[in-house]
């Protein structure tokens, strides 16, 4: 059986794309970057570069222009497709769900129309666990029933299914949904981490651009929370895992075909305050925060199973809290 050896990252300049870019061309892929750059850099390009010694090649655009896609694809002779590109904040959802569901679920439909039209089946989708919602029982794993509590959730729920109805009606799919926790931290050389365009939705650059001085404190949203210090416990996992994560499922896929859902995820939870707290021992700064009202959409407690990842995939997650914040604040450091 043929190889995937050239793979089409949609929305690869952003914060997993990118690490995953660089995770694959180690392995000996070539990637093709395609991103509209509404939250991403272009200058990521020259950052890769040093890290992988040369430039990738980078397509601006929008997934929704199915046009566009099929030309890359036929152009770039693409045998296989990583989709990142998606919106992401939980919060934003709630307020802008039609963005939302025509950024996810309209743009994912337009990827697969142009797979269709040049006949590339294999496609790992970046899914969430905010599919699972409320928790009836944790950790969460697969079989977990989906119920998501928030517009971007849904949008995730959605394509899902599409995905598994989509390899129910043609054999030659190959599709893995892959159901991140929450990504963290930055690769070694300090040269890519997470960098919105905007204020930070995610907790780890929010307190790193507190420690710098950038943002004046941390809000923390609900501190009534049924956990140990009540604020809510994630699954934090490092950002370089999940982008091996997708290297083992890519590898998966070259032999089952078929639909596929895995999560990945550490298997551990961390509050907000233990975050912050190994977070100041890594950067040696006083975090400073402030207790906000819960958000809509938040749950108090998300964290893994990820023994299928382990027992398929032959992946499990390796770095360890410490690692995750040491590594942001590197990235961070380095763009002081």
């Amino acid at each position: 059986m043929k190889v995937l050896k050239r793979v089409l990252l949609t929305g690869g300049t952003g914060f997993i794309g990118s690490h995953t870019a660089v995770i694959l061309v180690e392995a000996g892929f070539e990637v093709i970057l395609l991103d509209n750059l509404c939250n991403s850099k272009v200058q990521i390009l020259e950052q890769l570069k040093k890290i992988i010694g040369y430039r990738p090649i980078f397509v601006e655009g929008d997934i929704r222009n199915s046009a566009l896609v099929e030309q890359t694809i036929n152009k770039y002779k693409i045998s296989s497709v990583i989709h990142f590109a998606g919106l992401k904040a939980v919060g934003e959802s709630v307020s802008i769900p039609i963005t939302y569901y025509d950024n996810n679920l309209a743009g994912t439909i337009s990827l697969l129309k142009a797979m269709q039209a040049t006949n590339i089946y294999t496609i790992i989708f970046s899914s969430s666990s905010t599919v699972y919602g409320i928790p009836q029982y944790l950790p969460y794993d697969e079989a977990h029933p989906t119920s998501a509590i928030n517009p971007y959730g849904q949008s995730k729920i959605h394509i899902e299914n599409i995905l598994s109805d989509l390899a129910k009606s043609d054999s030659q799919w190959r599709i893995c949904s892959l159901r991140y926790f929450n990504p963290i931290g930055a690769h070694s050389s300090g040269l890519i981490g997470e960098d919105p365009n905007d204020l930070p939705n995610n907790l780890l650059p929010y307190i790193a651009q507190v420690a710098t001085g950038k943002l004046p404190h941390l809000n923390i949203f609900g501190n009534d929370y049924a956990t140990e210090d009540g604020t809510g416990v994630r699954d934090y996992i490092h950002v370089i895992d999940l982008a091996e994560g997708h290297l083992a499922a890519l590898k998966f896929l070259n032999e089952n075909d078929g639909w596929h859902v895995f999560n990945l995820g550490t298997g551990t939870g961390y509050s907000v305050l233990e975050i912050v707290k190994a977070f100041e021992k890594a950067s040696g700064k006083k975090i400073s925060y402030k207790y906000a009202p819960r958000r809509a959409g938040d749950l108090a407690k998300s964290y893994a199973s990820s023994n299928k990842a382990k027992k398929f995939l032959g992946w499990q997650a390796k770095r360890n809290l410490e690692d995750m914040c040491q590594s942001v604040w590197n990235f961070q450091s380095n763009k002081i």
